[in-house]
């Protein structure tokens, strides 16, 4: 790995593109060639869990409402599918229906380290410029590993978290540099796209705030469409604001530490292999991914705990998760019984409560408003409270992959004083957890999710053609796509008030 310093620069020393970031991220998009077996392997793997949690999210009021936005751009020519719907759109629009349903349960991978990410979010425009320009699936894999590449190396090198700018400004630019490897492009249109990319797509974390929206939903479709809009531009010739990064008015002079700002960002060498896609993790449960151990450990606290006299339960866990889930996050809205689906699965508190009184975590029963509302649930919930522990930040924050941890400690207190507690530090899906998610496991998420809208032979043949991405040819792709009931998809989506489109 080579190690690359990122400053900032005054207008005045014009600095070369070979010493911007943008540059070095699309040398490697554009270097990506031969694929290491495993990071193939797990690419296969995200292309299995995107279209599980999108089927699953179809009859979702966001999901229609980005498939009926679509549905107004139909393709010309050769374009792009839509999850449930029956006519090809334009690459953009179908990224826009399709990243909206892979986002919207929250329920696909997960990146964490200086900063947040769901890589997974690349896919949808990947696939979606792969179908519409006729590329192969060995293209798509190339381009999935390349994208991973260059988002895994954003969050771990430069926080937006702690400026309150929202982590989709390094899905955007992850996504320019899969599209250059996808189609091959020179690395100069790459590096103006990247840099068009992380213009527009920097905004604010007030979606992730206070009473969350389905905006959350639509952030990561909408940096998507922007890195498919953008690369077009830079293809027909078309430049950016540059130096994006380190420009006196740019991303990091701006937006981030100042102009004292110098990060450190890490990326392969040439030639070397590709493998930061291995260090990313899914969702078992469908929940913000520092709640993931902390329902499994809910499971394990279940079997010993009086939950009727109970008297406090506290998480000793992480800065981020005290602080973005927690009740550090001083949100009230994390204990109201009124709060959206997409406040309840950003509070730990909640989810806690509800693990501990299931032992089980569903993507949709555990939200259900009736299930919030449950008396002895709100009672529960309000006796829940979060801490930050150095020593869980300073595990949070660990180098090394194998002994970094999301989870915490739980300590309950009941009525008469009495005390239990255990800890966990990962889930059990994590790659160094108890099970950790293997081909079998993905797959066997797609089936539980799919079951009741896609017909067993539908599944196999998805699964068949997923499993077999690297010998797709272009017109195979459409395999990606389960086949679902589109006449109950557009009964639902008949029944949605009109826009513009």
């Amino acid at each position: 790995m080579i190690e690359h310093h990122v400053r900032v620069h005054p207008s005045a020393d014009r600095l070369p593109r070979e010493e911007q970031l943008a540059w070095k991220l699309a040398i490697v998009a554009t270097g990506t060639e031969e694929l290491a077996p495993d990071s193939a392997a797990m690419a296969v793997n995200r292309v299995i869990d995107n279209a599980s949690v999108a089927v699953a999210s179809l009859l979702r009021r966001p999901v229609a409402v980005a498939r009926a936005q679509a549905a107004a751009h139909r393709a010309p020519r050769r374009g792009a599918s839509v999850f449930g719907a029956p006519h090809r759109i334009t690459p953009e629009w179908a990224t826009w229906a399709n990243g909206t349903a892979v986002r919207e349960l929250d329920y696909h991978d997960t990146y964490l380290a200086a900063d947040y990410s769901h890589p997974g979010d690349n896919i949808p425009p990947l696939l979606a410029v792969a179908q519409h320009t006729g590329r192969t699936g060995a293209d798509l894999l190339r381009a999935v590993v390349a994208a991973y590449e260059i988002h895994v190396a954003l969050v771990k090198g430069i926080c937006l978290h702690e400026h309150r700018i929202d982590h989709v400004a390094h899905l955007g630019a992850a996504t320019a540099c899969g599209l250059g490897a996808l189609l091959r492009l020179p690395t100069e249109t790459v590096h103006q796209a990247v840099q068009q990319t992380v213009h527009t797509t920097t905004s604010t974390r007030q979606s992730r705030k206070g009473e969350i929206s389905s905006w959350k939903a639509y952030a990561p479709a909408f940096a998507g469409k922007a890195a498919i809009e953008a690369v077009d531009r830079a293809m027909r010739g078309e430049t950016s604001p540059s130096p994006i990064y380190e420009g006196e008015d740019g991303f990091l002079a701006r937006m981030l530490d100042g102009p004292g700002s110098d990060y450190t960002v890490w990326l392969p060498e040439p030639g070397e292999p590709r493998r930061a896609i291995l260090d990313t993790y899914t969702k078992e449960h469908s929940a913000e991914y520092q709640a993931q151990a902390v329902i499994d450990l809910a499971r394990r606290l279940r079997e010993k705990t009086p939950l009727d006299k109970v008297r406090s339960v506290v998480l000793h866990t992480s800065h981020h998760t005290h602080h973005v889930i927690g009740s550090g996050a001083n949100d009230p809205q994390k204990y109201d019984p009124t709060a959206s689906r997409e406040t309840l699965d950003h509070s730990v508190p909640y989810i806690l409560a509800v693990a501990l009184e299931d032992g089980t975590w569903h993507h949709e029963r555990s939200y259900a408003p009736e299930r919030a509302r449950r008396p002895e649930t709100v009672a529960l919930w309000r006796k829940v409270t979060t801490v930050e522990d150095p020593e869980w930040t300073r595990r949070y924050h660990d180098p090394d992959p194998g002994r970094r941890a999301f989870g915490g400690r739980a300590v309950i207190t009941l009525e008469d004083g009495t005390v239990i507690e255990d800890e966990l530090a990962v889930a059990d899906a994590h790659p160094a957890g108890a099970r950790p998610f293997d081909r079998a496991a993905y797959a066997g998420k797609f089936r539980t999710l799919t079951e009741n809208s896609v017909a067993p032979a539908a599944q196999d043949r998805f699964l068949a053609a997923a499993e077999h991405l690297a010998e797709l040819s272009a017109p195979d792709l459409d395999g990606l796509f389960p086949a679902v009931d589109t006449g109950a998809v557009a009964e639902y989506d008949a029944c949605l008030p009109k826009g513009l489109f």
